[in-house]
């Protein structure tokens, strides 16, 4: 008879079983049916091949080796030669500039300002979206160009001179762009800047202060505020200038790969944007641009981790069955399904808002944007929580993919506008323009008659409208309130009209009826099993 010792010394003690394979070398666009429908739904079909082949790149071995590295190699800042020389460089691995080169290249900083066709922002947005998918670091830069190209266009002499350079599909020589706008002092109030611009003649004026944030300081051409004797204006200046300075690089909680500075002018020359004293009016376009990127941002990111707790559960068993076959947990990864494809169906139904020059369109953008940034933006974190749970420990390593998204995807409840900042400024748009209810409210109207869960919740959204403008005294306590039954409107009518109704209904029944507090609760007669095998077509 063999021995307890005899025993043991003939099991292979380090045999793996039941740990999943790691989601790669799969096309991310087409296991992504959300996605792949609402591109051609909202006017992108054009873009099918472009985007089929970018799905591709984005989740192969090479391209997640490299954001691994760029995560474990982050940026390193040199402020002088070994001479003593001031050169404010920022050293970064060259892993991520693999990932910038890719961006550049695939035209994600400029495809709508070179194409200038329909559909083009779709094409756009369903490309940063699987972007974000491989890491939400070199996409900030991305933003920023895309941004910076309407934003100069309101100098027409200013876009002559760098529109060219900022859309150039060239990495080697195109020109990035940058925006430093916020000081430690004010924050989003953006009025409270302290920088101060003199005049030195023939338009020219010298700008000395301190910015608390500015991202990827290696721009060739950034935005910037101060104030003049007019008050705060927006400006355009140029680096390398010694007048620039990196004070040090930020210690961020997401975002690790990419540079993040304070800087210091020091009679910085710059010209003027737009209107003196006019700072704030000219560079709301900047942030619309970057606002539209957010959001797209975190339903990208949302999307990754989705992918990788559903991917997870197919391969992992416990208790005689597969994760994924356990009802406890198709319940969550439905659940968080739903999630993701009603952010998705939001977002690429606004990306096409801003292809149209319809009045109504425009009307429409400038409310869903803010009501589905702030939506979408408080999902992300509670959802990539869930996601990672879902691994369990081998969620929690730094080895897997969700400890960095669960840390990058907050970035965006405070980037382009923390929640307050956001809520309020639906207000405003509210009081300021009274064509975007309307054109909101049609919107989610297009609906209307398909699920009493949805007809019930909308005529709760047309009254808390009613009451915000009957109380103006008192809006802002219910903002916040109104604003996520506004998303969850527009997202439950997206779903109604365009996804199968085994999903829209659930979304519906889970959002819009008696509603839980986590992810994982939804409830009894749910097509649970056929809402999870559509969220990952592999």
């Amino acid at each position: 008879m063999m021995s307890t010792t005899e025993r043991a010394h003939g099991i292979a003690t380090h045999e793996v079983v039941n740990q999943p394979p790691p989601l790669v070398d799969y096309n991310a666009f087409e296991a992504d049916a959300a996605l792949r429908e609402a591109l051609v739904r909202e006017g992108g079909d054009w873009g099918l091949d472009r985007v089929r082949d970018f799905g591709g790149v984005i989740a192969s071995a090479e391209a997640l080796e490299h954001a691994k590295r760029a995560q474990r190699n982050i940026p390193v800042l040199k402020t002088h030669d070994r001479y003593g020389h001031r050169v404010d460089e920022i050293d970064y691995d060259p892993s991520m500039h693999w990932m910038l080169r890719l961006g550049v290249e695939r035209e994600l900083n400029s495809l709508p300002w070179r194409e200038p066709r329909a559909g083009a922002h779709v094409v756009r947005a369903a490309m940063f979206h699987l972007f974000n998918q491989l890491d939400t670091g070199p996409c900030c830069p991305m933003s920023i160009n895309y941004a910076a190209v309407p934003t100069m266009r309101q100098e027409p002499a200013m876009a002559q001179q760098w529109e060219s350079r900022l859309t150039l599909p060239d990495y080697d020589s195109f020109a990035q762009a940058g925006m430093v706008m916020t000081e430690k002092q004010g924050g989003s109030d953006l009025r409270a800047n302290s920088t101060v611009a003199e005049p030195i003649g023939d338009g020219w004026f010298e700008l000395t202060g301190h910015k608390w944030f500015c991202t990827h300081p290696v721009f060739d051409v950034f935005f910037t505020l101060a104030q003049t004797a007019a008050g705060i204006t927006c400006f355009v200046a140029q680096r390398p200038h010694p007048g620039f300075r990196i004070q040090r690089l930020k210690d961020k909680l997401g975002g690790r790969c990419l540079a993040s500075s304070e800087v210091e002018y020091d009679h910085l020359p710059a010209q003027i944007l737009g209107e003196e004293g006019r700072g704030t009016a000219f560079v709301v376009e900047q942030l619309i641009w970057t606002r539209l990127d957010t959001l797209i941002a975190v339903t990208g990111m949302m999307r990754r981790v989705l992918a990788e707790a559903i991917w997870h559960a197919r391969h992992r068993a416990a208790f005689g069955a597969t994760l994924a076959q356990q009802p406890a947990m198709v319940n969550v990864l439905a659940d968080m399904a739903l999630e993701s494809e009603a952010a998705t169906a939001a977002t690429l139904r606004i990306a096409r808002a801003f292809d149209s020059d319809d009045p109504g369109e425009a009307a429409f953008r400038r409310l869903a944007l803010a009501v589905m940034k702030y939506w979408v933006c408080k999902r992300g974190a509670p959802l990539a929580a869930e996601a990672l749970e879902c691994l369990g420990g081998n969620g929690y390593v730094e080895e897997a993919p969700m400890a960095q998204f669960y840390r990058d995807i907050q970035i965006g409840t405070v980037w382009e506008g923390s929640g307050n900042v956001i809520a309020l400024d639906v207000l405003r748009a509210l009081g300021r323009e009274p064509e975007g209810a309307p054109a909101f409210l049609k919107q989610c109207e297009l609906a209307a008659g398909a699920n009493g869960h949805f007809d019930a919740h909308l005529e709760r959204v047309r009254e808390s409208l009613r009451a915000l403008g009957e109380d103006p005294a008192t809006a802002q306590w219910s903002a916040r309130r109104v604003v996520e039954d506004m998303a969850l409107a527009l997202q439950a009518s997206l779903l109604l009209q365009h996804a199968p109704p085994e999903l829209s209904d659930a979304f519906c029944a889970a959002r819009l009826g008696e509603r839980g507090l986590a992810f994982g609760d939804l409830p009894r007669g749910v097509a649970g099993a056929a809402i999870v095998e559509r969220a990952l077509a592999l």
